[in-house]
């Protein structure tokens, strides 16, 4: 019975759960902070383009809880390939136009490290 039962807590720690924090993503190019969207109050779908001084861009899609690159014109496209983010373990980067969306959780009243900081 005990086996049983560290089986069955073992089954509900790795049940998916809701995600308890809602977050909002902070959008920056060139290391300046562009834009900060709360994720938690997107009702629909909307895109944003980031244009660079070189004509390069990056064309973000903001969804109800997360983002995304969905097209850019650097050369290898791993920004587009990373996909959306709905947490904050992992940032999108866009080395080539020096794009960076992080998510922070919206209760986040100072910096607090995170899994990217060092």
């Amino acid at each position: 019975s005990l086996l049983f039962l560290l089986a069955l807590c073992s089954l509900i720690a790795l049940l998916p759960h809701p995600n308890s924090h809602t977050y909002t993503a902070q959008i920056y190019q060139s290391g300046q902070l562009l834009q900060s969207i709360p994720l938690y109050s997107v009702q629909e779908n909307y895109t944003i383009t980031l244009q660079g001084p070189k004509g390069e861009y990056n064309e973000i899609e903001v969804r109800p809880g997360s983002i995304g690159i969905v097209s850019a014109s650097c050369p290898d496209k791993l920004c587009v390939g990373q996909g959306f983010i709905k947490d904050s373990m992992l940032p999108i980067t866009c080395l080539p136009n020096q794009v960076v969306i992080l998510l922070r959780p919206a209760d986040d009243t100072e910096a607090a490290p995170d899994v990217i900081t060092y």
